[in-house]
């Protein structure tokens, strides 16, 4: 561990000199060690991706059928059939090649050029040729080429924030640290894709490519799983024993037709009969199938899908939107997603100096209060420039604005109050100082750590007047600052003192004997709209979790103060969390709210110590550390300021950053899996429907009740426009007050196959009577009814399918406009099918008058009314 060395004997370590290296020592490590780049799998190519997507069963199902429908002459169905099976499988390899963009990024985000010291001369040389024991010369503004021990540190401050979720810059030094220390707490070691922001220095390269912390998160995104969702898994579980029970069903129809038309006797041609049976076979099976559900599932997502991005959330993935809807464990980082991201004044104190002295607008604006602000604006190198962007450490940026909210506008106390010189802050001695020119005196203006500020002062401010220290003022300003602390808030102390002339220089001994002016506590306050999202997503069920690269201390009183850490619960650090086996971490997890100074490796250990629970677990992240969790997440959740590589990662982006967005979208997901369950339900029932009235014409040695243009009708035009307008239906009322559903649980599971059993059992029956009414008058009647029937019933089935629990009349029947319309759709467009031209095509006899249709008219709406009723019954009926 290069950070637990001195310098110097790390770069004897790395054969090197503090000079650089030689030119025949280079290319040897570039042989060695390779170039200074992130190395890419392999990917899948677009093809293997589209021949995938036809290991479905029910796909494989109805390409056989399309298949021999070709063979038989039967065109038109076949070619349908053909259409909706390649749109399904485009649309899955675009959305796949969509996701694939994580290395880019990576790679986007290394230096093209680096400055180095070879041959004892400092040279400019492509990042890529970076190897390890190079000395690189770094100013603000530079990018870390490589990961490096520093030799030479200058005010030095980086963000790392893309490696450790720390949000503010780290005041670096090259002093070697003795005690076992994360990423975020090795202040002597620079890693590559981090800032300089401040400062100078030089260090010593010590990893490449690969080998670097951003290599070994590409490594980890890499090895990260795809994680299918829960719908898609249910889906092709579902699928397979579906087609078995397809293949079965149409097995036993093909046989039992056959053996008929065998033992019918008579002159019969049983080529024929072995044709016409397969055809009516193949046409059941393609009527059993809901070709159209894997389209449907598609643009219900869609709509939930334009129902998120009006919510700030973007959809990178459509299956992303129904895993949200599951999800019952939500891991969200909390710089900028559960706070603000901006550092602020929260309160201050001053010795026996009112708070409310502090208004402007108070007649007893004091010179004390005055002092106070002033101080925090000059002591101080922040700036917001023209076009409001806040330059330089956060902390300062806060003192700035606090004081032009005092009305006292920062630049100008800078141009009334001019700086004469300074000493820059220094990790050591926990101080800056500026010596300014105040109505042309000079004064040294103080800011530091209260308890080395406290430790240098001989006098204080008391109500404007200069007095001497006491234990009592000293006492009080301690335990106000411990009362700071324990709310996480940080704390600085400000002092002053009256020097020489303009002429005077500070040095280091300079800062003593000051006077005290007050204290002024800081934070980056949490967002006002999260309480209430955080209490909403308890009653939902979800557990939040909070992992940041953040201090303990500070995570947790965060945590507290929104709601997510209740009293029996702990934080825990990253270095906590290594030290904990397998066994320890699955006992404590679901007492484990705070993760703090966390690594990528953390991360993806935590969602998959959630994951191995059984739960659907959501991860947000905004740094290149947190792509490799956003991917091992059921559904990774980017930040829109985030970097390239979060984002691609993802399969949701907050635009907002905003945790409230997250639950937010939980409600649109959990309504988007209620309405594609609803479609499905209405699918199968109707599906459902078909089989049991033909198995019963076939049992009861009726007439076949559909004809095999009939069947393909049926499916055609009743499966495809109610089943999309079902999934525009609103969240029903309890949607945010249930329980996460069990990951394990059937498609087919909460009441799913009742519905789908009760409602295809109305429809069965009514389409029976419908048939035996008909076949008083003719088979062809008989048949002609039948087909009426379950076209109309199928399709008014759209409005009890609505809801499982909740009538029409608690919906509100024109609540969903959609579903009006789709209705009235299709039975115009069954109505075509009565006209005289259509009529010979679709076996519909001339005898089939107004009697028989509005017979069939009645028993639709009969299975309507029925379906209704039924909901009566709910006890949790609101």
């Amino acid at each position: 561990m290069y950070y637990k060395q001195r310098y110097i004997e790390s770069v004897k370590r790395l054969n090197s000199n503090i000079n650089g290296l030689e030119s025949d020592q280079i290319q040897k490590r570039l042989d060695e060690f390779g170039y200074n780049e992130l190395k890419e799998g392999k990917k899948v190519p677009m093809w293997k991706l589209f021949l995938e997507s036809f290991k479905d069963p029910l796909v494989i199902i109805l390409l056989i059928a399309a298949i021999v429908q070709v063979f038989l002459g039967e065109m038109v169905e076949s070619i349908i059939i053909f259409i909706v099976i390649i749109l399904n499988s485009i649309l899955g390899v675009t959305q796949t090649k969509k996701a694939e963009g994580s290395l880019e990024s990576l790679k986007k985000l290394s230096s093209p050029k680096a400055k180095v010291l070879r041959n004892n001369e400092k040279v400019s040389i492509s990042a890529r040729e970076l190897v390890p024991g190079d000395v690189v010369l770094l100013e603000a503004g530079d990018y870390i080429p490589a990961d490096g021990r520093i030799i030479e540190a200058q005010s030095l401050k980086i963000v790392e924030g893309m490696l450790t979720g720390e949000s503010e810059p780290v005041l670096k030094h090259n002093e070697k640290i003795d005690e076992d220390v994360g990423i975020g707490d090795q202040k002597n070691m620079v890693f590559s894709g981090s800032l300089v922001v401040y400062g100078r220095g030089s260090f010593i390269v010590t990893s490449t490519g690969m080998n670097t912390e951003m290599g070994k998160v590409a490594g980890l995104l890499e090895s990260a799983e795809n994680k299918q969702t829960p719908l898609q898994e249910k889906l092709d579980q579902f699928g397979k024993k579906l087609g078995i029970a397809i293949v079965i069903i149409a097995i036993l129809i093909f046989i039992i037709q056959v053996a008929r038309g065998f033992i019918s006797g008579g002159n019969i041609d049983r080529g024929s009969v072995i044709i016409d049976s397969f055809m009516f076979a193949i046409a059941v099976a393609v009527a059993a199938i809901p070709e159209a559900l894997s389209s449907i599932v598609t643009i219900v997502l869609s709509v939930g899908t334009n129902d998120m991005a009006k919510k700030q959330a973007i959809i990178r993935k459509l299956p992303a939107v129904e895993t949200l809807g599951s999800t019952s464990v939500i891991c969200t980082d909390k710089t900028g997603t559960l706070t603000q991201n901006k550092m602020t004044v929260v309160d201050f104190y001053m010795y026996e100096t009112k708070k409310e002295d502090m208004e402007p607008s108070n007649i007893n604006y004091s010179y004390h209060s005055k002092t106070l602000t002033v101080a925090s604006a000059i002591c101080n190198d922040s700036n917001i420039n023209q076009e409001g962007k806040e330059l330089g450490d956060p902390t300062e940026v806060a003192l700035i604005k606090f004081a032009n909210n005092k009305s006292l506008d920062y630049q100008k106390l800078r141009e009334k109050y001019d700086r004469l010189s300074e000493i820059p802050f220094d990790s050591d001695r926990k101080l800056m100082s500026t010596v300014n020119d105040i109505y042309g005196n000079a004064y040294m203006f103080t800011k530091g750590a209260p308890d080395v500020v406290l430790s240098r002062c001989k006098y204080a401010l008391v109500d404007g007047v200069e007095t001497k220290i006491s234990d009592e003022i000293i006492n009080a300003y301690k335990e106000m600052n411990e009362n700071f602390s324990k709310k996480a808030l940080r704390v600085l102390a400000f002092a002053f003192k009256d020097v020489p002339d303009e002429d005077f220089v500070p040095a280091l001994e300079d800062e003593v004997d000051m006077t005290l002016v007050g204290l002024m506590a800081m934070i980056d306050p949490p967002r006002d709209e999260v309480f209430d999202a955080v209490k909403d997503a308890k009653s939902a069920g979800i557990k939040t979790v909070m992992i940041t690269g953040d201090h303990k201390t500070t995570a947790a009183a965060i945590a507290k103060e929104i709601g997510i850490m209740d009293e029996e619960d702990i934080a825990l650090t990253g270095q906590e969390l290594d030290d904990l086996s397998e066994d320890e971490l699955n006992e404590k997890l679901e007492h484990i709210s705070v993760y703090a100074r966390v690594s990528p490796e953390n991360k993806i250990r935590i969602v998959k110590a959630w994951q191995d629970k059984g739960k659907i677990t959501a991860m947000t992240g905004d740094g290149v550390n947190d792509a490799p969790a956003l991917k091992q997440a059921n559904i990774g959740i980017g930040m829109g300021s985030g970097t390239d590589v979060a984002k691609d990662a993802s399969a949701m982006i907050l635009v907002d950053d905003n945790f409230a967005t997250i639950v937010s979208a939980v409600e649109v997901g959990r309504t988007v899996y209620n309405n594609i369950k609803k479609s499905i339900t209405y699918l199968f029932a109707g599906n459902f429907a078909g089989i049991v009235t033909i198995l019963f014409a076939v049992f009861a040695n009726w007439a076949n009740p559909f004809t095999t243009l009939q069947l393909l009708f049926i499916n055609l035009i009743t499966d495809s426009l109610p089943a999309i307008a079902l999934g525009f239906e609103k969240p029903e009322k309890n949607v945010m007050s249930k329980k996460p559903r069990d990951p394990n649980e059937s498609i087919l599971a909460g009441g799913t196959i009742k519905s789908v059993a009760f409602r295809g059992m109305t429809i069965a029956i009514v389409v029976i009577i419908a048939q035996y009414i008909g076949m008083q008058t003719s088979p062809q009647v008989g048949t002609a009814m039948a087909f009426s029937t379950i076209t109309l019933a199928r399709i008014l089935q759209t409005l009890p399918a609505r809801s499982n629990e909740y009538n029409l009349i608690k919906l509100g029947f024109f609540s969903n406009m959609y579903v009006i319309y789709a209705i009235i759709s299709c039975i115009l467009i069954y109505g075509l099918t009565l006209l005289p031209l259509a009529r010979g095509i679709f076996s519909i006899p001339l005898d089939f008058g107004f009697e028989q249709l509005g017979i069939c008219i009645g028993l639709a709406l009969l299975s309507t009314v029925i379906m209704e009723l039924v909901k009566f019954r709910h006890k949790n009926e609101i």
